[in-house]
């Protein structure tokens, strides 16, 4: 017991020591070192940061505005003209689909038809797996295949052409391959106008504008698209979406493809409403170095009655395929982000002091002269019988005058 009476000062002082040591308050000390190099350092690295702010921050980025992306848009679309197949004359009804007028459409430039198709009974597409055969026995009556034409009757008959033999199915006949004939619509496709209307409303900022100014009657039917003359002329030719797409318009329109038409509307609010135009880009957005997933087709029918029967006429349609896509961003001064950017840029100036310090500390410290000098403490009078605490810090104030002649 006795032993651990001494302890109880012991470990007040000690309490004592830290809870005076915790309400201590430090301040920066400022010493001039006389020194060029460092001093050319010191103002370099705060011009960089200086530099940095004001030209990417502040004049690039324009980190003073208040900001908002992605617009609410809407997005109307006509197409115009007519062309011709080996058989018939196409007008716009028959090769856009589809005809609502969105920002997505496409429009058709090769069909394969497989004409008068009616319910019954005929040999498989070789195309399918496992369809051809070498008799009855190679045919599983009732067999579905999911890729196939339809359901197998068991029996193995004779393909359309050629000597070999496919399983029979019975669905809509003849299949596909088996009598479908090729009809090119691209002739006069490249000649083909888009109209593509676009409004944008940006909601925080009250800011709606089109992409179609208010000119005199007739304007749109006499113009089309430039970048420089007609920039409120939202008419454009499918050869010169193509084009600017960096696409072979006879290759994509045989094999078909998806055309992005991109309208961007990046907006500074702080200057007229003039100043905000739309920009647009094309590019293709299907992979067509990869042959699986390139090119773009799609299948639709056609049915009428014949003798009572119903018959169709199967097409398969190659087209181009164009996506509307409209993305931008508004900015505006407010003065919230210009404060916080503000207060950023000046602590950052204080990254020169840093790495100045980091340099004298450690390459230029000399009979450790700067860290005497740098890290100094002022304490009031000690408490009388109260001695330096493990919390208290040490006095390092430097009295040799030589110090400071070092620095």
């Amino acid at each position: 017991m006795a032993a651990a009476e001494p302890k109880a000062p012991a470990a007040r002082r000690l309490a004592r020591s830290c809870w005076a040591a915790f309400w201590d308050y430090e301040t920066p000390k400022v010493i001039v070192v006389k020194n060029r190099r460092l001093g050319v350092v010191y103002r370099l690295v705060q011009l960089l940061i200086l530099l940095y702010f004001v030209w990417y921050v502040f004049i690039v980025q324009k980190s003073y505005q208040d900001r908002e992306t992605g617009p609410e848009s809407s997005v109307i679309t006509k197409v115009k003209g007519i062309t011709s197949s080996e058989h018939k004359v196409w007008d716009v009804e028959e090769y856009v689909k589809p005809p609502e007028g969105g920002s997505v459409f496409s429009i058709i430039t090769r069909i394969e038809v497989t004409p008068s198709q009616a319910v019954g009974t005929c040999p498989e597409s070789v195309r399918v797996t496992n369809a051809s055969c070498g008799s009855d026995e190679d045919c599983a009556a009732g067999h579905l295949d999911m890729l196939g034409n339809g359901v197998r009757t068991g029996r193995c008959v004779p393909y359309y052409h050629g000597a070999f033999k496919t399983c029979e199915v019975s669905g809509w006949c003849p299949v596909e391959d088996g009598a479908s004939v090729s009809q090119f619509l691209g002739k006069m496709a490249p000649h083909f106008t888009i109209l593509i209307k676009n409004s944008i409303h940006y909601p925080k900022f009250q800011f709606s504008k089109g992409n179609i100014e208010k000119r005199e009657n007739g304007y749109l039917k006499r113009c089309t698209f430039d970048e420089v003359s007609h920039l409120y002329c939202p008419i454009f030719k499918l050869g010169f979406i193509v084009e600017q797409a960096g696409e072979n318009f006879t290759e994509l329109a045989h094999w078909g493809g998806v055309i992005g038409v991109i309208i961007t509307w990046d907006c500074d609010l702080d200057l007229p409403a003039s100043k905000c135009n739309p920009k647009y880009s094309f590019r293709r957005l299907d992979p067509k170095h990869i042959p699986a997933s390139s090119g773009y087709n799609f299948r639709f029918a056609k049915y009428y009655k014949v003798n009572g029967s119903t018959t169709r006429t199967l097409i398969k349609a190659y087209g181009i395929r164009i996506d509307v896509i409209v993305h931008g961003q508004a900015g505006k001064f407010s003065l919230i982000p210009t404060i916080i950017n503000l207060a950023t840029a000046l602590t950052s100036i204080g990254v020169g002091s840093f790495l100045c310090d980091w340099i004298l500390l450690t390459f230029m410290n000399k009979n450790k002269v700067y860290s005497h000098k740098k890290f100094d403490k002022m304490a009031d009078a000690p408490e009388r019988g109260a001695g330096p605490g493990p919390c208290a810090s040490q006095d390092s104030t430097l009295t040799d005058p030589r110090g400071l002649a070092q620095l």
